[in-house]
C-alpha cells in the first residue's frame, strides 16, 4: 500500500532545542496511525510539519506524493488535509455559536450556502450537537468542544485528518465517544487516513499502527500487538518503557505501593463542607464535601474545567468560597492565617518556578520565603537535592531542565518548609512513564514515612488507582468518593475508567449517544474557488470578525466611543490660544493715570485682573505659586511724569516657565502698552500721530477670529484615527496568535490578502463610524465651521483609516503578544503624527530625517485634507496630491503587511 506520508531525514529545532532529530518514516494510508510518547518528544512538531502549518527546516516530507515544502504543492493538497491543533477548542472561536464556527470553516473552503447548511446538519447529527447548535463554543464542555473542533475539521471532506492530542484533559466518557465518532466517520468515508498524537496509552491500543517517540527520535513502529510482542509486555505503558534507551530505564522498577497503616486515632487533615464557587453567573464548584485523613493519598479525578483546581485554591486560601467552609487540621481555612498556610505545600498545574534561576537558587529562594532559619537553609536544601535526586542538575537553569526533572524540583520546593499537607494540581501531566513512576515513589515515601497528607488531582485513571481514596468530579460536583477498588466494585466493572464512565452517564453530564445513523447529504458540491483570491473566504473572515466584535461589548464600546471620548479631552486640551491671563498690579502711584493704565489691560479679553498686590514679597509669592501669569509694578510718580512728558518705566514680570506662552504674553503687553499710549495722545492732543510714512494693514485670510481650536480640532481628528484603529487592528491578529486560532489561517486555503483584508474590513467600518462622530463633535460641539467639500473629507477619511488599520496589520506581523502590539503600534503611529505631520509645526519647517518622515507619513496627507476642508474651503481638485499620497500609502502598507505575514509558523 502506498504511504500517505513519506518522511526522510526530518529535523526540527527551536533555538538550541532539538525537537525532531533526523527521522525517516513511511506512514501507511487508510488507517489510524498514532504517535505516542510524553510531552516534548516531537509528536506535535511532526504533525504540524506534515500538514504544512510549520515551516520545514531540514529534511523531506511528501504528502499525497507531493513535496510539502513547495508552496504550490501545499496550496494544491491543502484542501485534502484537515488539522486539529493541540488544546481544548484551540481552533474554535469562543464567542461564536456551534453552527457559526462550522459555517466559518465552510466559507474558508469555498462552500455555497446550501452546501454548508447540509453539511452542518449532517455533522451536528453525527456528533450529537444538534440541540446545541446555537450555544457559544465557550460554554461547551471539554468533550463537546473537541467534537465541535472535529466538525470544523471535517466540513470539507478531507482525505487526511491530523489530530494533535484531541482528548487530553477530556473526561473518560467524552473521550470514548470521541473515538467512536471518528470510527463512524472513517467507516462512512472509505479510505480516510487519520494521524493522531496522544499521551494516553490505553486509547493508543485501539489504533491500527503506532510510532513511539522519545527526544525527537523514533523508538519503534508497528501495530500495538507487534510492539507488545517485541517488548514482551502486557500493555503499552510497559512497552514504551521497554523501548526507551537503557540509560533511561536504568534503576526503574515496577512501582510498589505499600498499604497505608490505619491509625488508632484517625485525625482529619482536610475537611470540606458544601464548598461552592461562582464567577458571575458561572458555577465552577457546587456543594463539594469530603474529608481526607492524615497521611492519606487522596485523588481528585476529573476532566479539565470540572472544578478540581478551583477546589484546591479554596482549600489553600487562594480563593474565598462563595459559600461553604473548609478546615485544615481542625483550623478554619483563612487566607490571612499565615501559620495555617505554612503547613501546606502547593504545587500548581503549570510550572511556576523561576526559569532564570538554577535548581539550587530556586531551593534557596523558597527556603528564605518560608522563613526557614538561616543556619538551617543550606542543610535543608542539600537534603532536598539528595532526596529528590537533583545532584546532577543543581547548577542548571530550570528553563533547560527536562519536564520530569522540573516536576521533581517543583515537588522539592513544595515540601522544603516541612508541610503537613501537600496539594498537587495535575503534577504529572505530560511526563513520561518512568518519570511519572519516580514522582509517585516520592509521593508514597512522603505519605508513608513522613506522614504527609497528599491531595492530588489528575485525569489519568491509572494514577487514580494508586491513591488510597479518590473523588470522581464532573462539572463542579463530586459524583462519588471511596477507594478505587470499592468504586469499581460498586459498578461491577473491571476498571476504574469503566466505573467512572457509568457514573458520568448516570449523572447526565454527558449523555450516551445512541443515534448514530448517517444522514444522506443532498446538495451540489461547490467547486473549489480560485486559489489566489476568493471573496467568499475574504468575507468569511470579515463576517466572523464582525460577530466577535459585536459580542465583545467592552472592545466594541472602546472601538466606537474611544475616539469620541479622546476628542473631548484633546479638543479642549490642545490649544495654542493664550487668553484669560491672570494679572495683578503693585500700584505705588495710586493716581487716575495709573488706574487708567490698569483699566486698559483688564478690559481686554486676554487678561483677567486679580486682587491688587501690596508688597514686593507678595508679588514674588503669587508669581511663584502660579496664581499670576503677569505682575505689573507701577512706580510712584507715574501720573505726574506722564503729565510732564517725562520718560517713565513700568515693571512687567512674566511667568517664563512656558516659553511659547511667555513670548505671546510679551507681545500682548507690548500691544496693550502701545494702545494705551495712542489713546492717551489722542485724548491729550486731539489726534493720532503717524509714526511712519507707511502703515501695515494685516488681515487673516483663513481663521479670521484667530482661534487655535479651528486649527487644532481638524488636526486632532487624524491623530485619533491613526491611534485607536491601528491598535484595534493589531490586537485583532496578535490575539489570534496568543489564542492559537491563527492556525486556521495556516491550515486552510485562505491567502494572505484574504486574511488581512477580511479582518481589516470591520475595523474600517467601525473607524468610519468613529470618524462621523468626530465630525459631528467638531461642527456642533466645538463650533468649527466646515467650509469645503464634505465628500472630499469623507473620501480622505476612508483612505486614511484604511491606511491606519493597515499599519496595525503591519505591526501585528512582528508582535507576538498583545502588550507588545499596543506599545509598538502606539510608538510607530503617534510619535510621527505629533512630531512630523504638521500637527503643530509646518512640515516645511522640518529638516533632515524629520522632514523625510513628514513628507511620506500618511497622517501628513490627511491633516492637510482635514484642515483644508474645514478652514480653507478646499475641494478635491485642490487636494489631489494628498489623495495620491494616501492611495500610495494604502497600497504600500497592504503589500508590506502581506509580505511580512507568514503562511506558516516559523
Amino acid at each position: 500500500m502506498k504511504p500517505v506520508v513519506r518522511i526522510e531525514n526530518l529535523s526540527h529545532h527551536y533555538g538550541n532545542t532539538i525537537a525532531v532529530d533526523k527521522i525517516s518514516l513511511d506512514i501507511p494510508s487508510g488507517c489510524m496511525v498514532g504517535f505516542i510518547g510524553p510531552d516534548g518528544v516531537g509528536k506535535s512538531s511532526v504533525l504540524a510539519l506534515v500538514c504544512g502549518v510549520r515551516k520545514l527546516q531540514e529534511g523531506f516530507i511528501e504528502v499525497f506524493d507531493s513535496n510539502i515544502n513547495l508552496q504550490s504543492n501545499r496550496n494544491a493538497i491543502g484542501p485534502r488535509i484537515a488539522y486539529m491543533p493541540q488544546g481544548l477548542g484551540k481552533n474554535l472561536y469562543m464567542s461564536l455559536s456551534v453552527e457559526e464556527n462550522i459555517d466559518f470553516f465552510g466559507r474558508l473552503f469555498g462552500q455555497s450556502k446550501s452546501e454548508r447548511k447540509a453539511r452542518i446538519t449532517e455533522l451536528l447529527a453525527s456528533t450529537g450537537l444538534t440541540n446545541f447548535r446555537d450555544r457559544p463554543a465557550g460554554k461547551l464542555s471539554g468533550g463537546m468542544k473537541q467534537k465541535l473542533g472535529l466538525c470544523c475539521a471535517l466540513i470539507h471532506d478531507p482525505e487526511l485528518l491530523i489530530l494533535d492530542e484531541p482528548t487530553t484533559g477530556v473526561d473518560p466518557l467524552s473521550r470514548r465517544q470521541f473515538w467512536e465518532l471518528v470510527e463512524r466517520i472513517r467507516q462512512r468515508r472509505e479510505g480516510m487516513s487519520v494521524i493522531i498524537a496522544t499521551a494516553y496509552m490505553e486509547e493508543a491500543e485501539h489504533f491500527d499502527w503506532l510510532v513511539a517517540m522519545d527526544e525527537g527520535k523514533i523508538l519503534s513502529t508497528g501495530t500495538p500487538k507487534e510492539l507488545l510482542l517485541k517488548t514482551k509486555t502486557t500493555n503499552l505503558d510497559e512497552a514504551f518503557i521497554a523501548l526507551l534507551p537503557e540509560e533511561k530505564r536504568q534503576g526503574h522498577e515496577i512501582l510498589h505501593i505499600a498499604p497505608r497503616k490505619a491509625q488508632k486515632e484517625e485525625t482529619k487533615a482536610i475537611i470540606a463542607k458544601g464548598l461552592t464557587m461562582r464567577f458571575g453567573n458561572f458555577t465552577a464548584v457546587e456543594n463539594v464535601s469530603f474529608s481526607i485523613k492524615r497521611g492519606e493519598i487522596f485523588g481528585f479525578l476529573g476532566s479539565n474545567g470540572c472544578g478540581k483546581t478551583t477546589t484546591m485554591k479554596m482549600l489553600t486560601g487562594l480563593l474565598t468560597p462563595t459559600s461553604g467552609e473548609s478546615w485544615l487540621f481542625e483550623q478554619a481555612t483563612d487566607a490571612q492565617d499565615i501559620q495555617t498556610r505554612n503547613q501546606v505545600g502547593y504545587m500548581t498545574q503549570s510550572f511556576s518556578l523561576y526559569t532564570e534561576l538554577t535548581v539550587y537558587q530556586n531551593l534557596i529562594l523558597h527556603a528564605r520565603l518560608f522563613h526557614i532559619p538561616k543556619e538551617k537553609i543550606k542543610a535543608r536544601v542539600n537534603e532536598m537535592i539528595e532526596r529528590f535526586n537533583l545532584q546532577h542538575y543543581q547548577y542548571i537553569l530550570t528553563a533547560d531542565l527536562p519536564l520530569g526533572i522540573r516536576q521533581r524540583l517543583s515537588l522539592a520546593v513544595a515540601v522544603i518548609h516541612y508541610p503537613k499537607i501537600l496539594i498537587l494540581d495535575e503534577p504529572t501531566s505530560g511526563v513520561d512513564p518512568i518519570s511519572r513512576d519516580r514522582f509517585w515513589e516520592l509521593l508514597i515515601d512522603l505519605s508513608r514515612n513522613d506522614g504527609v497528607t497528599i491531595f492530588v488531582s489528575t485525569h489519568f485513571m491509572n494514577e487514580g488507582e494508586r491513591c488510597d481514596r479518590i473523588s470522581l468530579m464532573h462539572e463542579g460536583r463530586v459524583l462519588a468518593s471511596d477507594t478505587p477498588q470499592a468504586l469499581t466494585k460498586q459498578r461491577n466493572k473491571e476498571t476504574l475508567e469503566e466505573a467512572f464512565i457509568e457514573y458520568l452517564e448516570e449523572a447526565g453530564g454527558t449523555k450516551k449517544e445512541k443515534n448514530t445513523e448517517p444522514i444522506e447529504l443532498e446538495f451540489e458540491k461547490s467547486k473549489m474557488p480560485n486559489r489566489f483570491f476568493s471573496p467568499l473566504r475574504l468575507f468569511g473572515y470579515s463576517y466572523r470578525e464582525t460577530l466577535e466584535l459585536l459580542r465583545d461589548p467592552i472592545r466594541l464600546m472602546f472601538a466606537l466611543l474611544g475616539t469620541i471620548l479622546l476628542m473631548l479631552t484633546l479638543g479642549y486640551g490642545i490649544t495654542m490660544d493664550v487668553e484669560d491671563l491672570r494679572f495683578a498690579v503693585l500700584d505705588r502711584d495710586q493716581t487716575p493715570q495709573s488706574r487708567d493704565y490698569i483699566q486698559n489691560l483688564s478690559g481686554s479679553r486676554y487678561f483677567l485682573e486679580q486682587e491688587a498686590i501690596k508688597t514686593q514679597y507678595e508679588l514674588d509669592q503669587r508669581m511663584r505659586s502660579g496664581e499670576l501669569s503677569v505682575a505689573l509694578e507701577i512706580p510712584s510718580g507715574f501720573g505726574r511724569s506722564l503729565k510732564q512728558g517725562r520718560e517713565v518705566e513700568i515693571g512687567v514680570w512674566i511667568d517664563g516657565a512656558m516659553p511659547f506662552n511667555a513670548e505671546t504674553i510679551k507681545g500682548y503687553m507690548g500691544g496693550m502698552h502701545y494702545d494705551y499710549l495712542v489713546n492717551l495722545t489722542r485724548q491729550t492732543m486731539g489726534y493720532t500721530p503717524k509714526l511712519s510714512a507707511a502703515n501695515i494693514e494685516m488681515r487673516y485670510r483663513y481663521n479670521q477670529d484667530f482661534k487655535s481650536i479651528y486649527a487644532m480640532v481638524p488636526a486632532v481628528i487624524p491623530m485619533l484615527l491613526v491611534f485607536i484603529p491601528s491598535i484595534l487592528m493589531a490586537l485583532s491578529i496578535v490575539r489570534e496568535k496568543e489564542l492559537g486560532s491563527i492556525t486556521n489561517f495556516y491550515a486552510t486555503p485562505v491567502t494572505r490578502f484574504e486574511f488581512l483584508l477580511g479582518k481589516q474590513l470591520p475595523y474600517i467600518v467601525i473607524s468610519m463610524i468613529g470618524f462621523f462622530g468626530l465630525l459631528l463633535f467638531a461642527i456642533f460641539l466645538f463650533g468649527v465651521p466646515l467650509k469645503g467639500s464634505l465628500s472630499s473629507l469623507i473620501l480622505g477619511a476612508l483612505l486614511f483609516v484604511t491606511t491606519t488599520t493597515g499599519m496595525g496589520l503591519l505591526m501585528s506581523a512582528f508582535a507576538k503578544t498583545q502588550i507588545a502590539a499596543i506599545a509598538g503600534t502606539a510608538i510607530v503611529t503617534l510619535l510621527p503624527t505629533i512630531s512630523f505631520s504638521g500637527l503643530k509645526d509646518p512640515v516645511s519647517s522640518l529638516e533632515g530625517v524629520g522632514a523625510l518622515i513628514g513628507h511620506i507619513f500618511p497622517a501628513t496627507f490627511f491633516i492637510n485634507i482635514s484642515r483644508g476642508v474645514f478652514s480653507k474651503a478646499l475641494e478635491f481638485k485642490d487636494l489631489t496630491n494628498d489623495f495620491i499620497g494616501l492611495i500610495a500609502a494604502v497600497i504600500v502598507i497592504t503589500v508590506l503587511s502581506a509580505i511580512a505575514l507568514k503562511k506558516q509558523e516559523m
